[in-house]
Order: structure tokens, then sequence, then C-alpha cells
């Protein structure tokens, strides 16, 4: 069955004022759209068309390196945008800035406090070079850890978990932000969807 573009989780206005409505439709309907398309290509030729993407992405090394390429690029496009929508929601009123529970302890554990991992995110996603993303993961030891990926390599194929991650690739926002990557960063943080990180790692 051919993979088909996800419906985003909210409006394309929803994350006004601190993600532009231009941005998120032409990021989803344009660039979302072009990794799905291309995947539906990539694994045909690669012959993994039945197989669910978390399943392909986690086990590429199962497919002919001739074809493994297209499918790591366009298999971690559609996965990663996907994701990125879902780590985002509706946050007018500036609520539940950060996380809480289970997720708050670890995290208080591993960095420090929740400031600190804030800064640490940043600071990683800020400083990557090209295009990639900057993820919160639960790694192949159990522990959190924050990491980033270039182009569009997907943390399944690294035997990671993920929990919460940022685009930063410049289409994901140039038209707002401009060359400026740190004020997308600090922006951001006022939308991330807490409660589904914290759903994540509750599984």
């Amino acid at each position: 069955m051919a993979f088909t573009l996800p419906p985003l989780p909210y409006a394309y206005d929803a994350l006004e004022p601190h993600y532009d409505a231009q941005t998120v439709e032409i990021h989803h309907t344009k660039h979302h759209q072009t990794y799905t398309d291309k995947l539906n290509d990539a694994v045909v030729a690669a012959g993994v068309q039945d197989k669910a993407v978390e399943d392909i992405l986690a086990d590429l090394d199962s497919i002919a390196e001739s074809k493994r390429g297209a499918v790591r690029n366009h298999g971690g496009g559609y996965w990663n945008h996907t994701f990125f929508w879902e780590s985002m929601a509706p946050n007018p009123n500036g609520e539940a800035k950060g996380p809480s529970g289970a997720l708050a302890d670890a995290i208080k554990q591993k960095f420090g406090s929740v400031d600190q991992f804030k800064e640490g995110f940043s600071a990683k996603a800020a400083a990557h070079f090209g295009s990639g993303w900057a993820w919160l993961v639960v790694n192949g030891s159990g522990e959190l850890e924050i990491t980033d990926t270039h182009d569009q390599v997907c943390p399944l194929s690294l035997g990671h978990k993920p929990l919460l991650t940022i685009d930063v690739w410049e289409h994901a926002y140039y038209l707002k932000f401009k060359n400026v990557r740190p004020n997308w960063i600090s922006t951001w943080w006022n939308i991330v969807n807490w409660k589904e990180v914290e759903n994540r790692f509750g599984k």
C-alpha cells in the first residue's frame, strides 16, 4: 500500500505567531509531499513497499546498497517530518513550557535541570552544520541523549528511540527567521508539544 501525506494535527495557521502559516503550509504540502512521493518510488525499487516505514528505517542494512540511499533519504524525510509536526502543538497562552512527571525527572537527572537541557538542545540545533535535525532520544543504552542527524537520517536507523525533534533545514524557518537559526530555535520552544513527548517517553 502506498504511503500518503499525513494530515497535520492542526490548521496551517494554528502555530502562529511562533511558526508562520505560510512556512507551515509550504513545508507540509511541498517538502513533505515530495518526500512522500519519492518514498513510494524508492520502496518499490527496493522491494520493501509492503513494510511499515519504521521497520524499513530500522533495517536499512537489509536493503541493497544501490537502493539504500534513496530509501534512507526519502523514508527519513517522510518519517522525520511526521514526527516533527506531532512534536508541536498550538499553545497561544504559553502553557506547558516544559515537561512534567517522569520525563521531567529523567531530564533533571541526566542534564541537571530542564533549563540546562533546553540550553544543550538549543546549542546542538544551532551548531548543526548544514541541513538536518536536533533530537532528544533514548539511546541504545536506555539513556536520554541530545543528538543531531544530517540531511534526512532518522534516529530509528541508528538504534535510537526519538522523543523530540526540531527541523533545522533552512526551508523550515527561512521565510520568517531568514538566516538567524537561533531565533527560530528559541521561538520554537513556545510550541513544543510536551504532552506528546511525555507520551513517547512513557512508551
